[in-house]
């Protein structure tokens, strides 16, 4: 089978390609005729390649565009968002930059907020403003000039790609012809004249509002987990689809809800348990069409009588749902999930024993009257003792009305077109690691043996490791999805979907177990832990991340990992950024359930041509406060890592990109010269 899945580094864009060498100008390095055949259709002349060797050599020597990496959002739609439109803090530094002697803070903090939510924010000012012709003429001139300190660094052939299309020639004038003398400045003054009293004013204010956010963030990393606990992941993949630069690496709840798309119903069990958890209806049901009625009609006649008080849900006190019909009704249908999950996952560990996880079947471990509980050979009261479809004889059969339940919820996973839209973001956009401009990302963890060595795991008969273990994790997990995949390997690819979620040596996990059985029904603690793998004992060691780097070929004298996964607990004193400096832990709880365990509410890295700098974000109120009040999110800078020297555009995995091309237009223009290949177009060299 796993000549399939066999490590190939053109197979995905999993893997980084090494860097082409540089070709000396004087000479032809012997490049293939047919590649420079190729390359002469679009550069048809000594004149045009020139002109392109001149442009590319340029963009080499531009600042580097700013990435941020964030992760963890777990469903926060509007902090999330929030971040992509202040670029964590950016913009309102380069407006301070720009206007912090001529303005006073409340004007600042005004023209920020009009820059996040520029249409809300007209509808408000509008009310508001006495002379609104004046208004218009001043926030035009002040946006414009917001709008070329952020575009500074781009060329205009990238500044104008990101221009809408109705506008771009008027902006990029204005832009372009600001008045540096008393000739430009009438006709500067007419364009802006001329926009507000044709009434274009708004659209103009929100068109370069967009501008100035796309252009403040060059590339979006986001290292997993953008689902369960908030309401708004359906939300939040929106939201990424109108993005062009972002890539995800897959977490263990992005894996969670891939298996429910594949039709794991392990998955879809756990991803429903989690929603139920935390009230989170709105993701399964306004985003995806889930229909819920069956589960809360079996859970109404099999629990009527339970007040399933082990399962009351985690509400936030504002939550609608907070009553006690809504609570009460959350609980049945929790409990009458969380046993289905259960019971389901107990079948598909006797489907894998390879798995070696036959300890989890708690289920079966309960006493015939429902009382205790054996774990680990200690006997424990069980919290919770009214398991009506739970036979002591067969525990981990489903009755029949649970059958047909599971039934109709797979069912609506699978016709759910939403879903499986933003599924395919996940396939298309991400991968279970990446290697950009020396920075190795992933999820969580990195399975290691006890010395801090890469640790082998078992795939489908073949023991993988470091690199070549994420490579074909994430090779199988495609293949869940992949219509010519041979029907036993799609099978265990889609239950493997499950291991990932939970499973001991699963990258995305790398605990012992995942306690969720003990935390409902065993009030003892101590039960409820999950012991971490070697790499969150290792990771502070900066002789095991060197490892790590190592075994993944990351080049550089600044090379880094980058996690999240586990939250930081900046309350307690821990840091982000252990191994002396070489690993980056940005998971700071962007779900307000981990609010209270982190003490803050999530952290943007931020690498810039300066250097690093990480941010870390208090929790945000909301957007009404943003756009009436212009309350932002208060953010904390550290700095991380500053370069004496600007990071350029030829410092970075552009531009060996760029090099390689510009490599290549010298080969063509030496075949030109020397008549290997003829100009298709005429020369004016």
């Amino acid at each position: 089978m796993f000549a399939v899945f066999s490590y190939n580094k053109r197979m995905t864009k999993d893997i980084t390609m090494p860097a082409l060498p540089a070709v000396p100008a004087a000479r032809h390095s012997g490049s293939d005729h047919r590649v420079l055949e190729l390359l002469s259709r679009d550069f048809g002349s000594v004149s045009a390649a020139s002109t392109e060797i001149i442009n590319l050599e340029a963009i080499l020597n531009l600042p580097k565009g700013t990435e941020h990496y964030i992760a963890d959002l777990h469903g926060e739609h509007e902090a999330f968002r929030h971040i992509l439109k202040n670029a964590s803090g950016n913009i309102k530094r380069k407006v301070r930059e720009i206007y912090g002697n001529t303005m006073r803070d409340s004007e600042i903090t005004s023209l920020c907020s009009l820059i996040y939510y520029p249409e809300q924010k007209l509808e408000y000012l509008r009310a508001e403003e006495d002379n609104l012709e004046d208004f218009y003429n001043i926030t035009l001139h002040r946006l414009v000039k917001v709008l070329q300190s952020v575009s500074s660094k781009y060329t205009r052939s990238k500044v104008r790609k990101a221009l809408p299309k109705e506008f771009a020639y008027i902006i990029e004038e204005l832009l372009h012809e600001a008045p540096s003398g008393e000739s430009k400045q009438p006709y500067y003054n007419r364009i802006v004249e001329t926009i507000i009293s044709t009434g274009q004013a708004d659209e103009f204010i929100i068109a370069i509002s967009n501008v100035i956010q796309r252009m403040s963030i060059d590339q979006l990393h986001i290292l997993g987990d953008i689902y369960d606990r908030g309401a708004g992941a359906h939300i939040i993949m929106d939201t990424l689809l109108e993005y062009e630069n972002f890539d995800i690496q897959w977490g263990n709840h992005d894996a969670l809800w891939m298996g429910a798309a594949a039709g794991n119903d392990c998955c879809i069990a756990n991803v429903l348990r989690i929603a139920l958890r935390y009230g989170n209806m709105a993701t399964l049901e306004d985003g995806y069409g889930i229909n819920l009625v069956p589960l809360a009609t079996f859970a109404m006649e099999t629990y009527a009588d339970d007040p399933c008080e082990v399962f009351d849900p985690k509400l936030d006190k504002d939550d609608p749902a907070d009553n006690p019909k809504s609570r009460s009704l959350l609980a049945k249908m929790h409990k009458a999930i969380a046993i289905i999950q259960f019971k389901l996952e107990g079948q598909m560990i006797d489907a894998h024993p390879e798995w070696g996880m036959s300890s989890r079947k708690l289920l079966g471990a309960v006493s015939d009257d429902r009382t205790t509980v054996v774990l680990e050979g200690k006997t424990y009261p069980m919290r919770d003792s009214v398991l009506p479809t739970v036979d002591p004889a067969d525990p981990f059969r489903l009755t029949p009305e649970e059958r047909q339940l599971v039934d109709k919820l797979h069912h609506s996973f699978m016709v759910s077109d939403k879903l499986r839209r933003h599924i395919n973001v996940f396939f298309s956009h991400g991968c279970m690691y990446s290697i950009v401009n020396g920075n190795l990302m992933f999820h969580a963890s990195m399975p290691l043996n006890a010395d801090g060595s890469l640790k082998e795991i078992d795939l489908m008969g073949t023991k993988f490791k470091g690199r070549e273990l994420l490579h074909n994790i994430g090779l199988l997990m495609r293949a869940a999805f992949t219509r010519d995949t041979p029907d036993d390997v799609r099978r265990y690819a889609i239950d493997y979907y499950w291991y990932l979620w939970c499973g001991p040596d699963s990258p995305l996990f790398d605990k012992h177990a995942m306690t969720t059985f003990e935390r409902y029904f065993i009030a003892d603690k101590s039960t409820h832990e999950e012991r971490k793998g070697h790499y969150y004992v290792l990771r502070d060691d900066e002789h095991v991340i060197d490892s790590i780097l190592d075994a993944f070929d990351v080049k550089g004298e600044h090379r880094h990992v980058i996690n999240g996964h586990v939250p930081v607990k900046v309350g307690k004193g821990e840091q982000p950024v252990r191994a002396n400096g070489k690993l980056m832990v940005i998971d700071g709880g962007f779900a307000k359930a981990y609010h209270h365990t982190t003490g803050i509410a999530g952290y943007t890295l931020v690498y810039h041509s300066r250097g690093f700098q990480l941010v870390q974000h208090e929790p945000f109120s909301s957007t009404e406060d943003a756009i009436l009040r212009g309350l932002d999110i208060k953010s904390t800078i550290q700095l991380v890592e500053l370069s004496q020297n600007r990071v350029r555009v030829r410092d970075t995995d552009k531009g060996i990109e760029l090099q390689a091309q510009i490599d290549e237009l010298r080969d063509l223009l030496w075949a030109y010269r020397h008549g290997t290949i003829k100009e298709r177009t005429p020369s004016r060299s």
